[in-house]
């Protein structure tokens, strides 16, 4: 909790400090660990950096585990009915309970990875984004080590004749049953967790992990209230976090005009407040009330801050029931609405990748969706002089010809033309599934954009603290601990213990739990509830000035429809040099190694972006031997 609440105020002293220049400078000494270190299918892609945090992970469950385990060694706890059990089975169940305690130093660290408004992540130069990974490897200790805690002692319980046991809630001390609903609950988040279920599922991985927090409750009253201290960092800044995104999310957020292309590919284009900053790369939470009150999907974000300091812009490609729910109803002729929360944006802490001086971006279908904002920053330093920008290489692999109409999205819809003159761009596209270019009426490649009314139930995306966000957090972590500190310590004191000593009875057990559970919930409530509002009101004035709507003018043709063969005439100055820019090559897939191994010079950048197959084939190729001048930057842009 400390770590947290100065690590707001290094935050904040930090965007004060530097320019968004400075900022990104590139961590020379940080690039060895940053490099691939193993690819392996359960783990992915793994970096030096990736694989110390691990051993170190493991190596504390083993060191709770080996700790406890040596202290009832050495201070044997007999207890009532085992004066005559043997020496065995009370070891075994020695060794069943210490498991538990390996157990919960896992789950007090669970939380911390997917806390997506977190000043503890950016101090290492991570997001929740990127670091899911940990969540998950974190998850996969808590399944394995709370297996074996179960598995003992139901084998204990039955060796000793007492499997009555297991239906116990006990009033004075561990309640059974209440850890064995916690089990059932996690067995069905873990198997519905897979990357197969995910990709083909999402909505059964979504709905089922939701169960999270009965797990989470049943967990704390199974193991008390002493034990769940060790859980209170990550649980109170977990639902902080989450309670937060709740608030940001009851405002329906503008959507000001879309833009369908060819191939299901849609632009969503938001109006947003000027104080939401955000870097490249960033992702934002999207709900459709219509579509779904619960599902919440990510989608990288597009647009370029500097740009367009009034929008903000996602894209999607149809794939899942989800999204091509959403791409029918944006499509419909008759829609002149649509209601849209939002949760975010959430970018990564640091953008060092564009100071690279050659930058490869690789990527497979709907990938290259990242890489928009990533070249739209690119273009706006050279046309401001903010120094040299990197020579770019992006290598984009599609199924289809008509898929071509992504490469449209590299440049903005704003009334002054972006200059490309002053970038070295490259694009090298590959369509898979296609031998030759096909004969393609320009009418088929039309980009339809739509524009929606604008309404007073909705307002612009803004930040959720205001723009001096990490003090605001400092303050909430601060006065919301303060105060169930101090609300703990008057219950505590003035009901619990002189109830125990007016009655000789051990207060009861569940009852203890449920009212640090509430202390907890009233403090963060009421404390986030009140800077939220503060915040609120500072930004209403903002609000009210915000730009309504602007039509801007969309080229109708596609610059796509002369990539896949068509005919027509582009009038746009960068249309015209995007397509000079791009290389179209029928019937195949790019040799990647060939192409990585040959990029000359000592600085060269390499992000992929799509299928698992195409990141780890990358990632091997950066790893290698022969490919030292090869950077590879990991940003996670799967779920």
């Amino acid at each position: 909790m400390l770590i947290a609440v100065l690590g707001c105020i290094y935050l904040h002293l930090k965007n004060k400090r530097e320019s968004s220049l400075e900022s990104t400078s590139p961590q020379k000494h940080l690039a060895m660990l940053r490099r691939p270190l193993l690819v392996m299918g359960p783990l992915g892609v793994v970096t030096a950096m990736e694989l110390m945090f691990l051993i170190m992970g493991i190596a504390l469950v083993c060191w709770q585990f080996g700790h406890y385990y040596y202290v009832s060694v050495k201070h044997p706890f007999m207890g009532h009915g085992r004066e005559h059990q043997k020496e065995w089975q009370i070891t075994f169940r020695t060794v069943s309970l210490r498991l538990g305690y390996a157990s919960n130093i896992s789950w007090a660290f669970v939380f911390f990875p997917v806390i997506r408004l977190s000043s503890l992540l950016p101090l290492v130069g991570l997001t929740s984004e990127s670091s899911v990974k940990y969540h998950i490897w974190i998850g996969q200790v808590v399944m394995i080590t709370s297996a074996l805690h179960s598995a003992g002692f139901f084998i204990y319980w039955a060796i000793v004749n007492q499997l009555y046991l297991a239906l116990e809630w006990s009033k004075t001390h561990v309640s059974n049953i209440a850890g064995e609903i916690s089990w059932v609950f996690l067995i069905a988040m873990w198997v519905t967790s897979f990357a197969y279920t995910r990709r083909k599922s999402f909505e059964v991985f979504f709905y089922t992990h939701q169960l999270y927090a009965l797990a989470t409750f049943f967990y704390v009253v199974h193991i008390g209230v002493a034990w769940t201290m060790q859980l209170l960092p990550g649980i109170f800044l977990f639902t902080l976090d989450r309670y937060l995104r709740f608030l940001q999310s009851r405002s329906r957020a503008r959507l000001i005009s879309v833009r369908v292309l060819p191939g299901g590919t849609v632009e969503m284009t938001f109006s947003k407040s000027r104080g939401v900053r955000y870097n490249v790369a960033s992702n934002l939470f999207v709900s459709v009330p219509k579509i779904s009150t619960l599902q919440w999907h990510p989608f990288t974000v597009s647009s370029n801050d500097n740009m367009e300091p009034d929008r903000l812009s996602i894209i999607f490609k149809t794939g899942g029931s989800w999204t091509t729910k959403l791409y029918k109803e944006l499509s419909s002729s008759s829609l002149d609405r649509v209601e849209v929360a939002v949760e975010g944006p959430y970018g990564p802490a640091s953008t060092s990748f564009i100071k690279h001086k050659t930058l490869v971006l690789i990527s497979g279908g709907s990938g290259m969706t990242p890489y928009i904002s990533i070249i739209r920053e690119i273009i706006h330093q050279s046309n401001t002089q903010k120094g040299p920008v990197p020579k770019v290489l992006l290598i984009c692999a599609f199924k289809q010809a008509a898929d071509l109409t992504m490469l449209d999205l590299l440049l903005p819809t704003e009334s002054t033309p972006a200059d490309l003159s002053n970038i070295d761009l490259e694009i090298q596209a590959y369509v898979t599934r296609e031998d030759h270019a096909p004969a393609i009426n320009n009418q088929d490649m039309v980009v339809h954009t739509k524009w929606f009314k604008p309404s007073p139930l909705d307002s612009p995306i803004t930040p959720v603290l205001g723009q001096n966000s990490w003090l605001c957090l400092c303050l909430i972590i601060t006065s919301s601990f303060v105060l169930f500190l101090a609300l703990l310590f008057f219950v505590t004191q003035y009901h619990i213990y002189p109830k125990d000593k007016n009655t000789n009875n051990v207060y009861d057990f569940t009852i203890w739990v449920l009212w640090d559970v509430f202390l907890m919930c009233v403090s963060i409530i009421f404390i986030s509830s009140i800077v939220f509002l503060f915040q609120k009101r500072k930004i209403a004035a903002l609000e009210e000035k915000q730009i309504q709507n602007v039509d801007v003018p969309t080229p109708m043709t596609s610059p796509g429809s002369w990539l896949c063969g068509g005919g027509g005439e582009l009038e746009s100055l960068p249309y015209q040099s995007l397509v000079q820019a791009t290389q179209v090559n029928y019937g195949g897939r790019p040799d990647l190694q060939k192409i990585l191994l040959e990029c000359k010079g000592d600085d060269v950048g390499v992000m992929a972006s799509g299928p698992r197959g195409l990141r780890h084939d990358v990632a091997r190729i950066c790893s290698g031997f022969g490919a030292t001048n090869l950077h590879f930057e990991y940003l996670s842009f799967n779920w």
